[in-house]
C-alpha cells in the first residue's frame, strides 16, 4: 500500500508548507495556500524499456570540449532570431501569453513547417479542431502528428511508438501524471510533469516546446520554479485589438534575451514582419501636427516608430495625462521638464500620448521624439515627415546621448529620412552619412530647429 502524504502549496508562488496558513510567507498573498495530496509511488523512467544508467564524470574545465549547440531551424526567421539561431536539441522552451494572442497558432505553424517529424500534443482541443486550424493556415505537412492526451504516461507511450524529433505540448497546465494525486494545473502537477518532460528531453536530445497560461498580472501561471526549470522562456505580447504581435525572450540559456520577433496576425495565421519600421509608421498624405518619428532599438534591431501627441485645453479643470504604449510616469517627468526648464505652460492642458501600432516601448531614446510631438501639437505646427529623433531628456533639460546611435542613424538613412536629431554629446563623425545629423544640447534648441 502506497503511503499518502498531505502537503500545502501556495497557488501564487509555489511555496510549500507542512500546515495551512492564511498568508503565504514567501509572496505575502492571502488565502492562496491549498491542500494537495501526494501519492508516493516508485517512479519508473519515462521510457520503461530503458535499463541503462549513465553516470557523469567530473572534468576539469579546460578538458571540457566547447562544441557548438546542434540547432534545428524552424523555417521561421523571427523565431530563429529570438531563439538565437533555432531550437537547440534537448532543450525545453516555454511560451506564455494572453489568451487568444496566438500561442497555439504560432506553434502549430512551426510544427507544420519544420522539416522534422513533430508530435503535437494538445490537452485543450480535439484533433478535428486542430485540423480546422491547420486548414485555415493552408500548410500541408505529413510529418506532423496530432495527439489529444493529458496523461504524461500515455504521452510517453505514444512517443515511443512515433519517435518524433520535436514535441509540442499545448499546454503544460492541462497535463497530469499518475504519480501525483492532484488536479491538473496544480502546483505539484505542473512541477512533476515538467520534470518528467525535462528528463525525457535531456536523455533523448529531443526538443520540447511548451505552452503556458498566464495570470491576470501577466506572469506565467504555476510555480516560479517552472521558469527556472526550462531552458528558454518566451513571452508573446500584443493587443488583440491590433494585428501586431511581439515575441520576446525573458530567458535564454543558448542566446541573447535582447532580440524580438514581430508578427502580423492575419486570417491565414501569423505573418513574419521583416521590416517593421514601414508598418509602425502611419501612411498619410498631409503633414499633421503632433506626430514625430523616433529611432529606437529592440535588442540589436533598430526600429522607426511613430509617436503621436495631442495637447488641448483642459475642459474639466483638472488636466488629464494619458499614455498608451509609453510609461505615464516618464511622460509626467518630461512635461515637468518642459514646464520648468523650457518655459512651456502645459500645466493647465490635457496631454495624450500614443505609440502607433499598439506596441510598448521603454527605450529612453524616444524622449526627444515625445517632446517634439508634444511641442508640435501645442504649437499646431507639423514636423516634416522626413525628420526623426534619437536622444534622452535629462531632468535639467539637457539632451543626453544614447547608445548605438550609429545603428539608429543607418536605419533612418536606409528608410529615406533626410534629418535626424541626436545629442551634441554623441561622439560620431557626421560626415560618414548622407542623412543630415543635427546635434542639439538643450530642449530650447530642438524647439528653435523645428519651429523657428
Amino acid at each position: 500500500m502506497a503511503k499518502t502524504k498531505t502537503t500545502f502549496f501556495c497557488q501564487n508562488c509555489g511555496a510549500q508548507y507542512a500546515k495551512w496558513l492564511g498568508q503565504c510567507k514567501s509572496c505575502n498573498e492571502w488565502n492562496t495556500i491549498v491542500e494537495e495530496v501526494i501519492q508516493k509511488e516508485e517512479k519508473r523512467n519515462w521510457q520503461q524499456s530503458s535499463t541503462s544508467k549513465k553516470t557523469n564524470k567530473a572534468l576539469k574545465i579546460n578538458e571540457i570540449s566547447s562544441e557548438k549547440e546542434d540547432r534545428i531551424s524552424t523555417k521561421n526567421n523571427e523565431l530563429n532570431r529570438v531563439l538565437g539561431g533555432g531550437i537547440v536539441k534537448g532543450s525545453m522552451t516555454l511560451l506564455g501569453g494572453e489568451p487568444g494572442i496566438g500561442k497555439s497558432t504560432l506553434l502549430l505553424q512551426i510544427a507544420l513547417t519544420i522539416p522534422k517529424k513533430v508530435l503535437y500534443v494538445s490537452g485543450e482541443e480535439s484533433q478535428s479542431q486542430i485540423k480546422m486550424r491547420a486548414e485555415r493556415l493552408k500548410i500541408a505537412n505529413t510529418n506532423c502528428l496530432i495527439l489529444t492526451e493529458t496523461n504524461t504516461q500515455h504521452i510517453f507511450r505514444a512517443i515511443e511508438e512515433v519517435q518524433p524529433e520535436v514535441v509540442v505540448i499545448d499546454s503544460i497546465q492541462t497535463l497530469f501524471t499518475d504519480y501525483i494525486e492532484a488536479s491538473p494545473g496544480s502546483i505539484s502537477q505542473i512541477r512533476e510533469t515538467t520534470a518528467e518532460l525535462i528528463k525525457f528531453a535531456k536523455e533523448t536530445a529531443t526538443p520540447v516546446l511548451l505552452i503556458g497560461h498566464i495570470t491576470k498580472d501577466g506572469n506565467i501561471a504555476g510555480p516560479k520554479i517552472l521558469e527556472h526549470m526550462v531552458d528558454v522562456v518566451l513571452q508573446f505580447e500584443g493587443d488583440r485589438n491590433h494585428t501586431y504581435r511581439i515575441l520576446r525572450a525573458n530567458k535564454n540559456r543558448f542566446g541573447s534575451t535582447a532580440e524580438i520577433g514581430i508578427y502580423e496576425m492575419q486570417n491565414v495565421g501569423l505573418r513574419e514582419v521583416e521590416n517593421p519600421s514601414e508598418i509602425l509608421i502611419s501612411q498619410k498624405d498631409d503633414d499633421l501636427s503632433g506626430t514625430a518619428i523616433a529611432a529606437t532599438l529592440e535588442g540589436i534591431r533598430p526600429l522607426m516608430i511613430e509617436v503621436q501627441a495631442l495637447v488641448s485645453t483642459a475642459v474639466y479643470g483638472t488636466p488629464q495625462r494619458s499614455s498608451t504604449g509609453y510609461d505615464i510616469k516618464r511622460l509626467n517627468m518630461l512635461l515637468a521638464v518642459l514646464e520648468k526648464r523650457a518655459g512651456f505652460r502645459l500645466g493647465a492642458k490635457d496631454v495624450f500620448l500614443n505609440i502607433a501600432g499598439g506596441i510598448k516601448v521603454d527605450d529612453p531614446a524616444i524622449d526627444l521624439a515625445v517632446i517634439s510631438a508634444i511641442l508640435s501639437s501645442n504649437e499646431d505646427e507639423a514636423i516634416p515627415q522626413d525628420y526623426c529623433f534619437a536622444a534622452e531628456i535629462g531632468l535639467a533639460g539637457e539632451i543626453r546621448p544614447v547608445n548605438r546611435v550609429e545603428q539608429r542613424i543607418l536605419e533612418a538613412e536606409k528608410l529615406g529620412f533626410h534629418k535626424i536629431f541626436i545629442s551634441k554629446f554623441n561622439k560620431i563623425n557626421t560626415g560618414n552619412y548622407t542623412i543630415k545629423v543635427v546635434k542639439v544640447s538643450k530642449v530650447e534648441d530642438i524647439f528653435a530647429n523645428l519651429f523657428a
